[in-house]
């Protein structure tokens, strides 16, 4: 569909975006192509003002395409965004007023840090008092008082990627736009900016999508994670939710349920379904998608959630093992040959049988997929 012309309707459009007056942006049946192939798949999602939504998914699910499209750097091949009822989708990615924080900082070298923050806002053409006082304000927010007359390549990465935030912010949009914001930071600093844009989130109220490959990060962040797998949303929900009960599968898989094992559904009771596996034990789960008696099926269980038991159904021979400070990480292969991970509080032995078992209430069940 042609991008609508700009009109006296699109300049109060642009001013009403500018002005944070919005309760909702929607996106409806988005899609886009590349080459003929679809790399995003009539993706449609309703988020409230003042939400943190996490785009979650593996490298090439869609995540980042939807953030493009919706920061007006990659046009849609088809679908709508609208905030309220006002459509924007063929507003330019500065009529937007968005504000974006890039996965490598894109901070201007030969700038400050004051003069990097304060750039939105001397692109609109606001008096210097003002920009001023807002860049103090914006420096004071994220922690950078005393950096303020250093060049970008003088901070720490850390420090880079809080200009950035405050560049996004200072201008007041109505949604925040971050891709992958943390993933060229080491491990610890990655936990401290986790902490720092959840305090700055908590503190604006902004709306923001951050696109992540990281399941701690969307879990640690957002009030709902939107799941995306090969250009599809898979699954939508509050973080406990899709910790506990993800609706299919590759879901699971994205949310750490590491290990699957493989049977014969021999038992429905309920929410919980039992499955007989190699040797006619019996594993448990919660029962999730169809399922009958007699149905091939899998059950999906976390490392931390299988654990070594004298009379453990599933057994397995230890092939290595990690010591993880508090605990030991075995890898093991079970009878049908499926590899498995788990957790012990005591050293493990390379070659050794071991017996293993999960808490029904932390396991999952699905049909098997064909």
């Amino acid at each position: 569909m042609p991008a609508p012309a700009l009109s006296c309707l699109a300049t109060e459009i642009i001013m009403s975006i500018h002005a944070g007056q919005f309760r909702e942006l929607r996106l409806e049946r988005l899609g886009r192509t590349f080459g003929g192939v679809a790399a995003l798949r009539d993706v449609s999602l309703s988020i409230a003002q003042g939400e943190f939504i996490a785009l979650l998914g593996p490298s090439g699910c869609g995540k980042s395409t939807t953030l493009n499209i919706l920061a007006g750097l990659l046009a849609a091949t088809n679908g709508s965004i609208f905030l309220d009822e006002r459509r924007i989708d063929g507003l330019r990615p500065e009529q937007r007023g968005f504000g974006m924080v890039f996965q490598n900082y894109a901070l201007f070298p030969h700038m400050s840090v004051a003069k990097n923050i304060g750039f939105g806002l001397a692109m609109r053409g606001i008096a210097r008092d003002e920009i001023a006082r807002r860049v103090g304000e914006a420096v004071t927010l994220v922690h950078l008082q005393g950096q303020e007359h250093k060049l970008p390549g003088q901070l720490s990465g850390g420090q880079q990627q809080r200009v950035a935030i405050a560049r996004a912010i200072i201008i007041e949009p109505p949604l925040v736009l971050m891709d992958e914001p943390l993933s060229n930071l080491d491990a610890k600093l990655r936990l401290e900016m986790r902490a720092e844009i959840k305090r700055i989130h908590q503190t604006l109220g902004a709306t923001t999508i951050y696109v992540t490959h990281d399941q701690e990060e969307a879990l640690s962040l957002a009030d709902r994670i939107v799941v995306l797998k090969d250009g599809v949303v898979r699954q939508v929900g509050a973080p406990d939710a899709l910790y506990a009960r993800p609706d299919h599968l590759d879901v699971a898989a994205f949310m750490g349920f590491r290990n699957v094992i493989s049977g014969t559904v021999s038992r429905l009771d309920g929410d919980l379904a039992s499955v007989t596996i190699a040797g006619g034990k019996q594993v448990s789960g919660q029962a999730r998608g169809r399922l009958a008696k007699g149905q091939k099926a899998v059950m999906a269980v976390r490392p931390e959630d299988l654990t070594p038991s004298p009379d453990g159904p599933v057994s397995a021979t230890i092939i290595s093992s990690e010591f993880r400070g508090r605990e030991f990480v075995g890898f093991a292969m079970s009878e049908e040959g499926e590899a498995l991970a788990f957790v012990s509080g005591h050293p493990l032995t390379n070659g050794a049988r071991v017996h293993l078992a999960a808490d029904p209430m932390r396991a999952v069940v699905f049909p098997e997929v064909s």
